[in-house]
């Protein structure tokens, strides 16, 4: 019997009918078409239409290729939340261009280096940072040239060029060569590093699409949601938040500054559905003056990540009427890679457990392929009891190329097939997985591991307590014991005895803080304490207290 063509033939490829490479420009264009009359963007006084946003991204696409500007080209923005930024998040990747979104807490040194290793082509640039922006540039042989972005209220210039005039001269209609394969570069971003030279991170154009997607299935965006900018889009492109809201056909609504009362409002006037950010901007939300609060009224979702939130933190949140859901992942990762998955038989369990539960890392998101948790020495899953430490990797579709011009770095961070975190954690059971520490970051305390998380959740348990880090001290009899940095709540007072008694009753006595040292606690710009700075600040401690040097 003779059978029909199966379609399997070995010389079968791909034609344009059944393959287009994938590309975060094609969901403006899908949402676009479909909403051409919803409000896309809120900054501010300014809204704009769908159609009004893609005719803005299409004229900046259209000013740079006019420019010389193409496939491989780094275009690099320093700017805030604003409706310029979302835009880059378009118009460069339309151009066929590289989004380089440079942190604007970053000193001018850095960010001079930034430019110089990425090769920048055009900076564009917000007005608010004009001389931090003339200080980096001028620490360059051939800075590149730049295009103002007006911040109302700083009327300060860095050139001739503003953002609005080189869109007003551009084609409304451009949609540019875009990435012509999935492998292609459209996103440059540098790592906030501890010593040394920040690593810059390449995203290719597959895994921008497709974390996008499982960003917005996942955590429950639609067509009605509300997105506020809390998130710092130079940090890993907003999580792919900008692709992912825009896919939805969702609003996004923009945010210059961190500012609680701001939040609240916003989230009333504009009825915000969605926002994430790292704890720091949970803390700020809880601990918000009494006359910056406002009622939440409806359903708002907070996805929290860079940094493993307190449970005590999480229940708090819940108390204001917010439903938070943890994320976890990485520069090198595209932000989320694992999402703590709500079961539905947790609702039974009291709400201090479900706050814990929902500190957990969990489960890989739908872009990655696989999350393990090895141990650093054989290489092999540690048992899921919940208890042994192990590194975890992660492999799939949202993993980056590579670190620019590093191969030896890239080597050693894909090695073995997966991405390797450096972060420790534990398996439970039920195949979630929960961080325990960095692995720089464990305290190794007369031959004992003592995870600096740990304690910190013990701490974090004081009523008292605003925000508590720890890190390693030296330390002459055991090698390392715990110091811990502890911010009060305004009017509280705690002596270090106190805080130390209140650790033992809660964790062995070894893993009490030996040092207890009080002051705010230095941050990233995207919330994340700074370990090293406070490692430097411990060393320096126990170097003035018992006069020898560690």
């Amino acid at each position: 019997m003779e059978h029909a063509p199966t379609g399997h033939a070995a010389d079968d490829a791909p034609g344009p009918a059944n393959y287009v490479p994938l590309s975060p420009v094609s969901l403006l264009h899908r949402a676009a078409d479909i909403y051409p009359s919803k409000i896309a963007v809120i900054d501010g006084e300014r809204r704009f239409s769908y159609t009004e946003f893609r005719a803005r991204c299409c004229r900046l696409a259209s000013a740079l290729v006019a420019r010389g500007i193409g496939r491989g080209d780094t275009v690099a923005v320093l700017a805030p939340n604003t409706s310029a930024m979302l835009e880059a998040h378009f118009g460069v990747l339309m151009a066929g261009a590289v989004l380089n979104a440079i942190n604007i807490r970053l000193d001018a040194p850095t960010i001079a280096y930034c430019l110089r290793h990425g090769k920048a082509r055009i900076l564009l640039a917000d007005t608010e940072f004009a001389a931090l922006t003339r200080a980096a540039l001028a620490q360059l042989d051939a800075p590149p040239p730049v295009v103002d972005i007006h911040a109302e209220g700083f009327d300060a210039h860095i050139s001739d060029t503003t953002y609005e005039a080189l869109l007003s001269g551009a084609d409304p209609a451009f949609r540019g060569p875009g990435a012509q394969d999935e492998w292609q570069t459209v996103s440059l971003l540098y790592t906030s590093g501890t010593t040394g030279n920040p690593k810059g991170v390449l995203y290719h154009s597959r895994g921008a699409y497709l974390n996008a997607l499982s960003n917005a299935l996942i955590t429950g965006l639609t067509p009605e949601c509300v997105y506020l900018w809390t998130l710092p889009m130079f940090h890993c492109n907003g999580w792919t938040y900008p692709w992912a809201v825009t896919a939805v056909g969702g609003t996004h609504v923009c945010l210059r500054k961190i500012d609680a009362g701001a939040i609240f409002e916003l989230i009333e006037r504009e009825r915000v559905t969605h926002l994430h950010g790292a704890p720091v901007v949970l803390n700020l939300l809880i601990h918000a003056p009494a006359e910056q609060k406002r009622p939440i009224t409806h359903r708002v979702d907070i996805g929290v990540g860079g940094a493993p939130p307190p449970s005590r933190v999480i229940a708090d949140m819940e108390r204001l009427g917010v439903h938070v859901t943890h994320l976890y992942g990485t520069t090198e990762t595209y932000g989320p890679s694992a999402i703590c998955a709500w079961q539905t038989d947790w609702h039974t369990q009291p709400a201090d457990a479900q706050a814990r539960l929902r500190a957990r890392q969990g489960v890989r998101m739908l872009a990655q392929e696989d999350i393990q948790v090895v141990d650093t020495l054989s290489g092999q899953p540690v048992p899921a009891d919940g208890e042994t430490l192990g590194e975890v990797l992660l492999r799939g579709n949202a993993v980056m190329k590579g670190y620019l011009d590093n191969r030896d770095a890239t080597a050693t961070a894909l090695a073995d097939g997966f991405y390797h975190t450096g972060d420790l954690a534990v398996r439970h059971a039920d195949g979630y997985f929960e961080i325990r520490d960095r692995a720089k970051d464990i305290i190794i305390s007369g031959g004992e591991n003592i995870a600096s998380i740990e304690v910190e959740e013990a701490l974090y348990q004081h009523p008292d307590i605003l925000e508590a880090a720890v890190v390693a001290a030296p330390d002459a009899r055991w090698g390392e014991v715990p110091c811990a940095f502890i911010t009060l709540r305004e009017g509280a007072t705690l002596s270090p005895e106190a805080i130390q008694q209140f650790c033992r009753e809660r964790l062995a006595h070894f893993k009490s803080p030996r040092h207890i040292l009080f002051g705010p606690l230095t941050k990233t710009a995207t919330g994340k304490v700074q370990k090293f700075a406070l490692r430097a600040q411990a060393r320096a401690h126990v170097d003035a207290t018992t006069g020898v040097p560690s």
